[in-house]
């Protein structure tokens, strides 16, 4: 089968096209037929492995001194289930899923730019919304799943105001639709080309912070996010700014904060509102398997809209 290897750590070039032993399910497992994965911040900072100091060290330790010890990258996956193992009884032949590799925040089980996948059946993966293509699909888990687990932690009701920094990227996307139907009132922090797009997603407020510095608003929030990826700003600058406008016993989030964790009830959560209509697909742009390193190189530049797809089988 055809797999994108990340040959060793490095720039986009590193990741290198090449033909690979196709795997074959074990008794638990189902293997799946790639239709479309998605480019997260995860793939480039492994891809990279730019983490500085003592942080960097243990990044290596966990995942490969000079390459990644799996050298197929890739966390998101929807396509359909070419095959299953024995004793598989949640899914059947033919059924189209979509989901994360993630079997736990230590273990990301990565591999999803190549053509073919073998999972557990047990692992973070449903049918696919019914009304969504290969590509819509994709680009809901990743975004979708880091916010049910952020919103959780922050115990979100009805009524509070939220404030989302970074709201046209994969997770604030997600965010500004999540928090929504939590019954919140959204104020989206974007550029100017971003505008309409956040206010297309249900924003009550949206601000231009290339025009306006969201701290003279006068609005105290009860929960700010910063959904802006890791690298992409200072941290601690931005922290310090939100916490000025943070309501008494509000709450400060960040993306950075501890590990994600997806689950089954996210994902069945999520294709129900996608079903629905109240959770849109956010694609910035899609690239052929053939085109990674392009796709990396446009993800890093740190503006894309929503996610980048690649288009797998």
């Amino acid at each position: 089968m055809k797999a994108i290897i990340c040959t060793r750590y490095g720039n986009p070039e590193v990741l290198q096209l090449q033909e690979v032993e196709k795997p074959v399910p074990r008794k638990n497992e189902v293997c799946i037929k790639i239709k479309a994965t998605s480019i997260t911040g995860s793939d480039i900072i492994i891809r990279g492995c730019k983490v500085p100091g003592i942080m960097g060290l243990m990044m290596k330790l966990a995942i490969g001194f000079s390459r990644p010890r799996n050298p197929i990258l890739g966390l998101i996956l929807a396509g359909e289930i070419e095959s299953i193992g024995d004793d598989v009884k949640r899914f059947k032949k033919g059924e189209q899923i979509f989901g994360v590799t993630i079997k736990s925040p230590m273990k990301p089980n990565m591999g999803t730019y190549a053509e073919f996948k073998c999972l557990p059946e047990d692992s973070f993966i449903v049918n696919k919304p019914s009304n969504k293509t290969f590509e819509e699909s994709a680009a809901i888990p990743f975004g979708g799943g880091i916010v049910l687990h952020f919103l959780k932690k922050a115990r979100i009701m009805p009524g509070q105001k939220i404030l989302v920094y970074g709201a046209s990227g994969s997770i604030g996307t997600s965010l500004v639709q999540l928090a929504k139907y939590y019954g919140a009132h959204v104020t989206g922090i974007c550029s100017t080309s971003n505008l309409e797009l956040v206010k297309s997603l249900g924003a009550d407020v949206v601000v231009d912070y290339t025009k306006e510095d969201f701290t003279n608003l006068g609005e105290l929030y009860d929960i700010i996010f910063d959904a802006v990826p890791a690298g992409m700003i200072n941290r601690k600058k931005i922290k310090s700014k939100c916490l000025k406008n943070l309501a008494t016993n509000g709450k400060y989030i960040s993306i950075d904060d501890g590990r994600p964790e997806f689950t089954i009830e996210g994902l069945l959560l999520l294709k129900r509102l996608s079903e629905t209509g109240k959770f849109k697909s956010v694609i910035d742009r899609c690239y052929s398997l053939e085109q990674i390193a392009e796709a990396h190189r446009y993800v890093e530049l740190g503006h894309k809209k929503g996610n980048v797809i690649i288009q797998v089988n």
